[in-house]
């Protein structure tokens, strides 16, 4: 039982420790030769915060769709927990997820257990739920974008006599690198989630209650009232994102056809299991911002500056239902 015990807790602990290794190595190549001492200059002279706190509303109430969404589908299971445990569960779990990328799933299941008595097979069987939706919707956002935008990507390289070789071409050894390992990363996650899934399916009480989940979405009392929840996240993750083009003079012209790119190929970098996507998310998007025409230098200052603050917030959204859920009676059996 003690061996059992130790070998769970080691390959916890080094799940841990390659996702950090993994998200600090690149975001190391990619500031080796940055220089920090700039940013403060950046930040108080070239950023117009004005537009930074007017995101910041957006971020905050794309995770309260989120945690009003998931209400709407426990319902369905006979699981009927307070909206408040709800909403501050899922502030709860983004913020334990920077610490340990993915356990968030599973922490805001136990808020659900700890404090409304919700089965924890149930709550996360409707996570399985959520997150094939939410899959669904990145699919396709991506096939949508990528139709739009293939107009103007001809314009572009036709423009500026760029093609996809030269382009391609101005990444170094280093850059390949740093993809290949991003794709394998996200190979590795798919096979241990497919791996915990088969053991988590031996266990047949288990397995009814991620059968429940999995099937509360046609039982959900309004449809119409899912897909509008299931909009107001999408969106307001865009419009916390794209609402910060406007803070710096390199991206605030750049439309929203370029947010919306960026976005969505943000929205897939995050795929790879670093907290809240730290190093694939700043590669991705300040890869695609230089294909827009934005400097170096600049992309490299947006993705830093925008990923902290949004992270920032993250963690006052988990210390403050932290505090509130410490004080909330829980339910009685």
């Amino acid at each position: 039982m003690r061996m059992k015990i130790a070998k769970t807790f080691l390959n916890n602990t080094m799940k841990i420790a390659l996702s950090l290794l993994l998200g600090g190595a690149i975001l190391y190549w990619m500031y080796r030769d940055f220089d920090f001492s700039s940013i403060s200059d950046v930040l108080l002279h070239k950023t117009n915060w004005m537009w930074m706190l007017l995101s910041l509303p957006f971020g905050v109430l794309a995770q309260m769709f989120r945690g009003w969404r998931w209400k709407q589908t426990l319902e369905p299971v006979g699981e009927h927990p307070r909206t408040s445990v709800c909403v501050n569960s899922i502030f709860l779990s983004y913020a334990v997820s920077l610490i340990i990328p993915r356990i968030g799933e599973f922490a805001r299941c136990g808020v659900l257990h700890r404090y409304d008595r919700v089965s924890f097979p149930k709550a996360l069987g409707t996570v399985v739920t959520e997150r094939a939706i939410d899959t669904l919707v990145v699919i396709v956002l991506t096939g949508l974008t990528f139709v739009f935008q293939i107009p103007l990507f001809r314009e572009f390289f036709s423009e500026t006599g760029t093609t996809f070789s030269g382009f391609f071409g101005r990444f170094t050894a280093t850059g390949y690198l740093v993809t290949l390992i991003c794709v394998l990363a996200i190979g590795v996650l798919a096979w241990w989630l497919l791996q915990r899934l088969e053991i988590y399916n031996k266990v047949k009480t288990t397995l009814r209650g991620l059968w429940q989940g999995v099937i509360s979405l046609k039982d959900v009392r309004s449809k119409w009232l899912f897909c509008l929840f299931t909009l107001g996240i999408w969106g307001s993750y865009f419009l916390h994102y794209y609402l910060t083009f406007f803070c710096f003079d390199a991206t605030s012209g750049l439309g929203i056809t370029c947010a919306l790119v960026t976005f969505t190929i943000g929205s897939i970098a995050v795929i790879v299991p670093t907290p809240n996507g730290a190093g694939p998310w700043h590669f991705a998007v300040k890869t695609m911002l230089i294909l827009y025409g934005v400097a170096e230098t600049d992309a490299l200052y947006f993705v830093l500056i925008v990923h902290t603050i949004q992270t920032l917030l993250v963690i006052v959204l988990g210390i403050y239902a932290w505090a509130r859920l410490s004080f909330l009676k829980r339910k009685q059996m």
